[in-house]
């Protein structure tokens, strides 16, 4: 999508969007991405403590007194305040000498969330060129709506200006990076000397294009996640039965409920209780009654054929049979979008990587382990929690 030779950056900040950041860095890594773009300091030491070898560059600022940590680990900043840039150059030169420290300017182009303005730009980049202890790598500034073509122009627009200030202040930017997965769906010709997807990464088109005829090659893209879950009980209850906590849900007629072992705990949001479903031989269920903490429940009451048992798999996010549940579906049902739906995923979710639809591995909270060969759950089964 980023056309020819262009550098690819993957996102892979918020636990790689609740993927898992190790890894799908290492993924990445060995699928031949140029590079990562996190959020935080912190996720970049864990990067370079898991072996990622490629640049990293975290995309906002850090406390200036670290500096020095992230240029020993190899690990690029971003300056995109006054105050906090001239604290950063304090701190750099008291500090024992060692590693320059690779920086890039965030410019400020219409977000209004952070940057230096085209103004302010060139000197910034003045009092970062002059000294002994920072290597200028690179500018970049983030589209507000760029499925809004006015608005997109006018930040190009204002960043083209910032550029140009560089240019005739005498300094050299490396990298000029502007699209992230919004541009590539769009198919926009913004890549500059970069591009840094995030969500489309992992097969999801922004949610504000989902249905926009311009995104045409969203259809390219598919959904590396799916959540699936089995239960932990089902049972028959009697009508007039409250199921979870409050209750905002009664059985009205004899029901089988089965019970999720997933919840708020685990990324679940509590907002979708009672507005959400899963499917289960491929059958839609409604989840009915509160989120709790540590699980859902599914009234199964009407899957056709014989009853559902704790042996049957529930998809959440995914496909089965020929229907599919989708992050965006999700993120509809509790009022936000797919981003927050697929990084609110905890931790504590077993997570079973594939390779060519075979299990590779699974990460737990008490640590990793190669699931043996058969069924692709059985990593996750094998959880201190089902």
């Amino acid at each position: 999508m980023a056309g020819g030779a262009t550098p690819v950056h993957p996102v892979v900040k918020g636990n790689a969007y609740g993927h898992g950041m190790v890894p799908v860095a290492r993924a990445l890594e060995e699928a031949g991405a140029d590079g990562f773009c996190v959020a935080t300091l912190d996720e970049a030491i864990v990067l370079r403590d898991a072996g990622i070898t490629k640049p990293i560059q975290v995309m906002f600022p850090i406390p200036p007194a670290l500096g020095a940590e992230a240029a020993r680990r190899s690990i690029g900043i971003t300056v995109a305040d006054r105050q906090l840039l001239d604290e950063l150059l304090a701190a750099l030169q008291a500090a024992p000498g060692g590693a320059k420290l690779r920086v890039e300017l965030e410019i400020e182009t219409g977000l209004g969330r952070g940057g230096f303005t085209a103004d302010a730009a060139a000197d910034a980049a003045r009092d970062l060129v002059a000294s002994a202890r920072i290597e200028l790598g690179g500018a970049w500034t983030h589209l507000q709506a760029p499925e809004t073509p006015e608005r997109t122009r006018r930040q190009a627009a204002e960043f083209e200006r910032a550029a140009a200030a560089l240019r005739a202040a005498g300094i050299r930017v490396e990298r000029m990076h502007i699209a992230a997965s919004g541009s590539l769906v769009l198919g926009e010709a913004l890549s500059l000397s970069g591009v840094r997807p995030g969500l489309a990464t992992y097969g999801l088109v922004p949610n504000e294009l989902i249905d926009d005829d311009r995104a045409t090659r969203g259809g390219e893209l598919r959904p590396v996640l799916s959540l699936r879950a089995q239960p932990v009980r089902v049972t028959d209850l009697r009508a007039g039965w409250g199921i979870s906590y409050g209750p905002t849900f009664t059985t009205s007629r004899p029901s089988r409920i089965a019970t999720l072992p997933l919840g708020y705990g685990d990324g679940w949001s509590r907002a979708l209780s009672n507005r959400a479903e899963a499917l289960v031989r491929g059958v839609r269920v409604p989840l009915v009654g509160n989120v709790a903490m540590d699980a859902v429940m599914a009234d199964v009451t009407d899957v056709p054929g014989e009853p559902v048992t704790i042996h049957d798999e529930f998809v959440l996010i995914g496909e089965q049979g020929d229907d599919r549940i989708t992050a965006a579906d999700v993120a509809a049902a509790r009022g936000t979008n797919s981003w927050e739906v697929v990084t609110n995923l905890a931790a504590r979710l077993p997570r079973v990587y594939h390779a060519a639809s075979v299990p590779r591995a699974t990460r737990t909270l008490i640590g990793d382990a190669t699931p043996s060969a058969g069924r692709a759950g059985d990593g996750a089964r094998r959880s201190t929690r089902p």
